[in-house]
């Protein structure tokens, strides 16, 4: 199959139709070990927007790279592997790939 750019497809990634009835989600570290080339550290969040298609915070682009399957999952009120309800709100953890530098994330759905 092959994957094209079409201004179609891509304007409608971005249309309020496609993310009709996404809430926040809010990633926080809770833990990090060595050097995060973001600057990351303990208690930095960083906000998944929907409503303005912003991400509020700092995240290297291979972790957002390898956290987005989540966060949109998330984002949608899919569920996410080894997730867990804690007050009824669903947090999932996430690390990040560098395996000299972790970075661990907690997500959750932000009302």
């Amino acid at each position: 199959m092959v994957y094209s750019s079409e201004p179609s497809l891509l304007e409608f990634i971005y249309t309020e139709a496609a993310t009709q009835g996404m809430v926040k989600i809010k990633a926080t570290v809770i833990s990090q070990e060595g050097h995060c080339d973001a600057g990351n550290k303990v208690g930095d969040e960083i906000t998944f927007d929907w409503d303005t298609h912003e991400i509020e915070g700092r995240l290297c682009l291979h972790a957002l790279y390898s956290v987005m399957p989540k966060i949109y999952a998330m984002a949608q009120g899919g569920n996410v592997a080894f997730a867990q309800a804690d007050d009824g709100t669903l947090v999932a953890r996430h690390a990040c790939p560098d395996g000299y530098n972790p970075l661990i994330l907690e997500l959750r759905v932000v009302e």
